[in-house]
């Protein structure tokens, strides 16, 4: 910027110099009679080619203002369809671990209206959540908890909408938007259970479809409309923040996956997305063009400020993305390393027994897991064994976990017995109102007389290898800790073969997206019992060969091997 207003500054020195010559010399001139003043062709065609530059500046700079708007909204549009499609797991999180409750314990009304619940009333995420078992002739109603479903009152349309859920492989979603009270419902039912239970939730809209939005939201600075389906049909209208539909004027729109249907966003600026300044840009432009088109030089330093304001824009832009990535790789990396601190230092050394375990983050995101295990010498040749999962991720599941695992070792110390652990740990979890649920398993070795007594709090079995050979031990699966209900915790004994290897692991290393559980613990018990390897070459080759790369939970994994 100095170089360039140097040479102005000293230019414009000269005429004032030459100017005040030249007053001077018309003092000492002899006074004329006045004359109307006109201007020179140089000066009007000066100002005539200011005003040319200064109408094309005005629309270029319009032009660019109304490009990067359209931009932006895009990317708000991209943005909000995020935070619509991050809706969809807190709805089918309950709902799937309902029906896997229910199909699990062959249709228990009284387990299912437990556990569903918290999570109808006002202020929850439900009015009406109701079981249908399924069969070939339809779905039959069977337990209400809540409002009676608005669905139970369409018949044809309820029998069309859970045909339809046979063949979706997420959540089935249908608009109650003509009904007296409209709302959305819900359904999952656990994959490949045509003839099992079936989940259906409703949730209200709110009255008028109206929407007010915090400002601290991500919706603060836009006006929207979210339709179901690909429509824009007031008929389809879920919520908007309009008072009048349907938006006109700038606008962007975003189709956003939701269960097996879509959401038509469209969102509309409330004032200027780049601000007030890039709003009024091309009026600051043609009046300082009005008054300084007689003086090209400052004209042209006028232009040259504007695009280095452009040109630093851009450079911030760049900046502030390269350190949000770099914020991201750190805290992704701050996460991983606070799930570690949590896991035990070291695992014991017994005599019999060779001990490995490994943990595996989630292949995206920056949120910490609930996976943990433990392996704890009990004395008099006998080893416990505990592994579980708490239910969601983020700090507060890392907390949960924490405070259950160091609970599990509290009671194991006064009593090691699987039931007494469990049973004691789920009145600990039940006497405070909490909003998560945890698997658990809980395993005593007694390494001489090869016995393994098991209790599971509704986690998966773990697979028992004897040489080529791979089974998943037949346990009594009890409901999940924090489950509230008056549950058992039934122990399984077992005698385990000489050089025997037990494999316990959670839920991420078998369950993937569109396929039912049973698949990916096939594919365990294959890759475990395909070739001979040691056992912590076993326990750090088994997330590769499950293709674990795409992963989207953390996984613990725990390998116990007999040593005769």
């Amino acid at each position: 910027m100095s170089g360039s207003a140097g040479p102005v500054a000293s230019s414009a020195r000269e005429v004032a110099g030459r100017g005040s010559d030249q007053r001077a010399a018309a003092l000492r001139l002899p006074v004329r009679p006045a004359r109307r003043w006109r201007p020179s062709r140089v000066g009007s065609v000066t100002f005539l080619v200011g005003l040319a530059v200064t109408a094309a500046l005005a629309v270029t700079t319009v032009g660019l203002y109304h490009r990067n708007e359209d931009r932006l909204l895009g990317l708000r549009a991209r943005e909000l369809g995020l935070v619509l499609t991050a809706a969809v797991p807190p709805i089918q999180t309950p709902l799937a671990t309902a029906s896997e409750l229910v199909n699990a314990t062959g249709g228990n009304v009284k387990k299912f209206r437990a556990f569903m619940t918290p999570t109808v009333g006002l202020g929850r995420p439900f009015t009406s959540a109701s079981l249908w078992r399924l069969s070939s002739s339809g779905a039959k109603l069977t337990a209400i908890v809540g409002a009676a479903p608005v669905l139970a009152s369409q018949p044809q349309k309820a029998r069309a909408f859970f045909a339809r859920g046979a063949k979706a492989k997420s959540l089935n979603v249908i608009g109650l938007l003509s009904s007296q009270h409209p709302g959305i419902g819900y359904e999952f039912r656990t994959p490949g259970a045509e003839h099992g239970y079936a989940v259906y939730a409703e949730s209200p809209l709110p009255k008028d479809r109206r929407s007010k939005l915090e400002r601290n939201t991500a919706f603060s600075d836009l006006d929207y409309a979210v339709y179901l389906g690909r429509s824009r049909r007031l008929g389809d209208l879920l919520v908007t923040s309009r008072k009048r539909l349907p938006i006109t004027g700038r606008q962007a729109s975003d189709a956003v996956p939701f269960g097996n249907s879509t959401l038509a966003l469209v969102v509309t600026p409330r004032g200027s997305l780049g601000g007030g300044f890039f709003q009024s840009l091309p009026w600051i432009v043609a009046g300082f063009g009005l008054l300084i088109a007689f003086s090209a030089a400052l004209i042209a330093d006028r232009l040259a400020q504007g695009r280095l304001r452009a040109e630093r824009l851009a450079v911030s832009l760049d900046r502030v993305a390269a350190e949000n990535e770099q914020m991201y790789t750190e805290q992704r990396s701050i996460a991983q390393t606070l799930q570690h601190a949590l896991l035990p230092d070291a695992l014991p050394q017994v005599s019999g027994l060779q001990v490995s375990a490994r943990y595996v983050p989630a292949g995206s995101g920056i949120e910490v897991g609930g996976d943990w295990y433990d392996v704890v010498a009990a004395g008099d040749g006998r080893v416990l064994l505990v592994i579980g999962d708490v239910s969601g991720h983020g700090l507060r599941a890392a907390t949960t976990m924490a405070s259950l695992r160091h609970a599990t070792l509290a009671y194991a110390a006064h009593d090691a017995s699987p039931s007494v652990v469990l049973a004691k740990l789920s009145d600990f979890v039940n006497s405070t109102p909490h909003e998560y649920f945890a698997t658990v398993l809980c395993a005593m070795i007694d390494v001489d007389a090869h016995r393994l007594t098991v209790a599971s709090a509704g986690h998966l079995p773990p697979l028992l290898i004897d040489g080529e050979d791979g089974r998943f031990l037949d346990l009594d699966v009890s409901a999940p800790i924090g489950v509230v209900g008056d549950f058992e915790y039934r122990e399984t004994t077992v005698t385990v073969p000489v050089n025997a290897t037990l494999v316990a692991f959670t839920d991420g290393l078998v369950e993937r997206r569109d396929e039912i559980v049973d698949t990916g613990l096939a594919r365990l018990r294959d890759a475990a019992t395909t070739q001979r390897r040691t056992l912590d070459e076993l326990v750090a080759n088994l997330p590769a060969a499950l293709a674990f790369g795409d992963h989207h939970d953390d996984t613990a994994i725990v390998g116990i091997r007999w040593l005769n």
